[in-house]
């Protein structure tokens, strides 16, 4: 695969790069920039080269089979141009907005860019034909590039247009695909968690969340790498009750008790539960909190964190381990009173003290680690959720990641 050191004589080059630009907005307004930010040093890097930058991303969803009115409203709240002047100051380059993805508006913006300079094109979700990795809006987007860098780890998950369809193009045209500093980064901490050495054991993931349903594939893959697997979470609840235990309100799959035990049996003892739970009447309108004395919990009551036995527990296991992989909250950390659990866990990756590789796995537990400011504790922080379980259920493959090879 070819990363974007290899990309020689880009000078007067159209570099079409894929970045996530997905940003949280509030008010129309950018809420944190970090996805920008990330996608800096491959910009950067081409800008310093001469190339002309052409930049695609999406923003936010937008629901082509919804009446044409629904349809204008979730555009007009997810118009790409918001990143555009944050973009500017902090590149510190001129940085130019196409409103539009194809036609002649589209290619004059392009046929008019500067060598050293970028453009910024429209929320690539405008174009319905994006997440059907349309052959001919694929085509119509490969038509203006010279080389194709991917830099959206978020979307690498995907096959959409931008994403796959475009380097499936240019490289039968036999011009260059490769990756960004991003992506290459990605890639390589996340491989290191599929393909375990000998030198990264004991090897122990924490999973979390809600849904067991959700992360099936991704502790199918764990149980044949890990040494031990620790749940919390919700999704711990629909272990307990697998196991005859009394669960409350907690949220519970019904339809996945059979899966937990078959999970538990594969294991052998290498899934470890929580030993008692921090449960609550209720979820945002509690009056009442209390400490489980075991795996039981009360009726009329829900589980919102792990417990104090469960976090010496946990924090035991994690001291062991020579490389942990992280996905998904131990509590309701969005609330005050249940976020010792998540707590725990960042606390336990700063003790090893970069005695063990350590990577979170983006979603809920990447934006704990960063309100928590624990981020710089861990070897690597992944930017897509989504796409970083992926990759491990998947053994390191990707649809945005394998069309570069």
């Amino acid at each position: 695969m070819l990363t974007v050191d290899n990309l020689k004589d880009l000078k007067g080059k159209r570099v079409l790069v894929r970045v996530d630009f997905n940003v949280p907005l509030k008010e129309g307004k950018i809420r944190d920039d970090n996805r920008i930010v990330a996608a800096l040093p491959t910009i950067k890097k081409l800008v310093n080269e001469g190339a002309k930058v052409i930049l695609m991303s999406h923003l936010g969803k937008i629901k082509h089979k919804e009446a044409p009115e629904v349809v204008e409203a979730q555009k007009k709240k997810n118009d790409l141009s918001v990143v555009r002047g944050r973009l500017e100051e902090l590149l510190g380059v001129t940085v130019s907005f196409c409103p539009e993805l194809k036609g002649k508006d589209f290619h004059y913006f392009v046929d008019t860019l500067e060598d050293g300079t970028v453009l910024l094109c429209q929320n690539t979700r405008y174009e319905k034909g994006e997440e059907k990795n349309d052959s001919e809006l694929a085509k119509e987007w490969a038509s203006v590039a010279d080389v194709f860098v991917m830099d959206a780890f978020g979307s690498a998950h995907r096959a959409h247009a931008s994403t796959n369809g475009i380097p499936a193009i240019l490289k039968e045209e036999g011009k260059p695909v490769a990756c960004g500093y991003l992506v290459e980064k990605e890639i390589n901490s996340l491989m290191r968690c599929v393909d375990v050495k000998d030198s990264d054991r004991p090897y122990v993931a924490i999973l979390g969340g809600l849904k067991v349903s959700d992360k099936i594939k991704v502790i199918d893959s764990l149980l044949k790498k890990c040494d031990k697997i620790l749940i919390g979470g919700a999704m711990a609840y629909t272990f307990a009750k697998a196991l005859g235990k009394d669960v409350g309100t907690s949220p519970c799959e019904l339809d996945q008790l059979d899966y937990a035990l078959k999970c538990l049996k594969e294991a052998n003892g290498r899934i470890v539960l929580p030993l008692d739970s921090v449960a609550a009447n209720g979820f945002d309108d509690w009056t009442d909190k209390k400490v489980t004395s075991d795996q039981n919990i009360p009726e009329g009551y829900q589980g919102m964190d792990i417990g104090p036995k469960t976090i010496k527990l946990f924090k035991e296991e994690i001291s062991k381990a020579k490389m942990v992989f992280w996905n998904g909250p131990m509590g309701v950390f969005e609330q005050k009173d249940f976020q010792a659990g998540t707590l725990a866990i960042c606390e336990a990756i700063r003790e090893l003290d970069g005695k063990a590789f350590t990577v979170c796995g983006g979603g809920d537990s990447a934006a704990a680690v960063k309100e928590f400011g624990f981020k710089d504790d861990f070897s690597h922080v992944s930017t897509g959720g989504g796409a970083s379980l992926e990759m491990i259920e998947n053994d390191g493959h990707l649809p945005g990641v394998d069309i570069l090879k």
